[in-house]
């Protein structure tokens, strides 16, 4: 088979590669020329659809997407910094063939494990449609997310091998973990920056829980799996009347091991407004729970589980104040992280979430 060279820049992208990336996935065809067109709302990574035109005979999709590295130099070199594109190639690489979770079909996949240029070729999801982080979701919505998300969990929850994976964030042998220094650092970036959009209660709560950033990262003693790492709606497409999966889950980069409660409280937390959560995330954690007995986990109790939830409250909110310090920045980007660190500060003082930290 033809070897295929690593293209890491869409604007490199040629017929003749993409006629090999499609014969290196099983079809044939051959791409007489192309459109391309830059979708999605990632910040570390840019996603491109390419629209292609045959020769005559062929049994290949009309576009695939191709994911590369951020064109931003900061976002990019955060990127590679923070392992995000190596986790992501190692999750379809090593992980995804041990779960059910469902994600777009990879088509090529290549790293430079020195530089860590990447890139992604996979399935083009549409007429799917991307979820909106600021907009926020229905429930109906929020049941097919916990549905998928056990998905990811179960098949291998508790299994420790997973801690001996350097490139997994969470694990013993994971590469520089976000310290108590560090959080601060980024904690008072953040209030310099976004002071003026949170409220005094947002305000505190967020400054009490810095102080305690370490305890709330070291104590957690429960139960461990593949978590994703930033489950929220704008990595999600999900299906329309026209086609596609119901629910399918991108963006790989921040995969881990650790709390399942984590990604699940992070999902519910920021992607239901306040009202709807209220009324719906405990049904909604019950959900996840049964759905974690189909794969056989016994052992984790509901009221265990529904601990975890509320004590994870903070997830969303330490991802905005960590993310919005190291991407570069956007307005949308700055709406989204107020979204999450607004949406989360009210969910963990509904739940007395500090007190869950502080007193353990």
């Amino acid at each position: 088979m033809t070897t295929i060279p690593l293209i890491d820049n869409p604007d490199d992208v040629t017929a003749d590669w993409l006629t090999n990336v499609l014969a290196h996935a099983g079809y044939s065809g051959t791409v007489a020329d192309f459109t391309k067109k830059n979708v999605g709302t990632g910040q570390v990574g840019q996603n491109v659809r390419f629209s292609l035109q045959f020769e005559a005979g062929h049994n290949a999709p009309d576009t695939v997407v191709g994911k590369f590295a951020s064109s931003d130099p900061t976002s990019r070199e955060a990127g590679v910094q923070q392992l995000t594109y190596l986790r992501e190639a190692n999750f379809y690489k090593h992980i995804l063939p041990t779960v059910q979770i469902q994600t777009p079909t990879p088509l090529f996949l290549e790293i430079d494990y020195e530089t860590h240029r990447f890139v992604l070729m996979m399935e083009d999801l549409a007429p799917a449609v991307q979820g909106d982080q600021i907009e926020g979701c229905t429930v109906q919505q929020a049941q097919l997310a916990m549905d998928q998300i056990a998905k990811l969990h179960g098949p291998r929850w508790g299994d420790v091998s997973l801690d001996d994976i350097d490139w997994l964030s969470g694990t013993k042998k994971a590469k520089s973990p976000l310290d108590q220094e560090l959080y601060l650092h980024f904690w008072n970036g953040f209030t310099d920056r976004y002071a003026e959009r949170l409220t005094k209660d947002e305000l505190d709560l967020g400054t009490e829980f810095s102080r305690h950033f370490e305890r709330y990262t070291g104590d957690y003693e429960g139960p461990r799996c593949v978590t994703h790492g930033d489950y929220r709606l704008d990595n999600m497409l999900f299906g329309t009347s026209e086609g596609g999966y119901p629910l399918a889950v991108v963006d790989w980069q921040t995969v881990g091991y650790g709390p399942g409660a984590l990604d699940v409280s992070y999902f519910i937390g920021a992607g239901l407004l306040p009202e709807d959560r209220r009324g719906h995330e405990r049904a909604l954690v019950e959900q996840y729970h049964q759905a974690l007995g189909r794969f056989g986990v016994k052992v984790y109790a509901f009221d265990d589980l529904w601990r975890d939830y509320k004590r994870f409250s903070f997830s969303g909110y330490v991802m905005a104040v960590v993310a919005s310090m190291l991407v570069g920045r956007t307005d949308r980007g700055d709406d989204m992280f107020m979204a999450m660190a607004k949406r989360h500060a009210q969910q963990a003082i509904d739940h007395d979430a500090l007190s869950l930290i502080t007193s353990s």
